[in-house]
């Protein structure tokens, strides 16, 4: 699925850098070299990034159980 229609920036795009380091939207953007849009992707980027950052706590308390 597309994150970002504008720039055709894909959800794995997105978790590829969140991966990489980017925690938040505009670590995204720049990351991904996106210049200012229509700003409708904001929103599923910061999506993208919250559900990354609650798997790992989610992980992490799994392995201290």
């Amino acid at each position: 699925m597309y994150a970002c229609v504008c720039h055709a920036v894909t959800d794995d795009d997105v978790r590829g850098h969140v991966r990489a380091g980017a925690c938040s939207a505009k670590d995204v953007r720049t990351a991904c070299d996106m210049r200012p849009g229509c700003g409708s992707c904001v929103g599923r980027i910061r999506d993208l990034i919250e559900e990354h950052f609650a798997d790992r706590v989610a992980a992490v308390a799994a392995t201290a159980a």
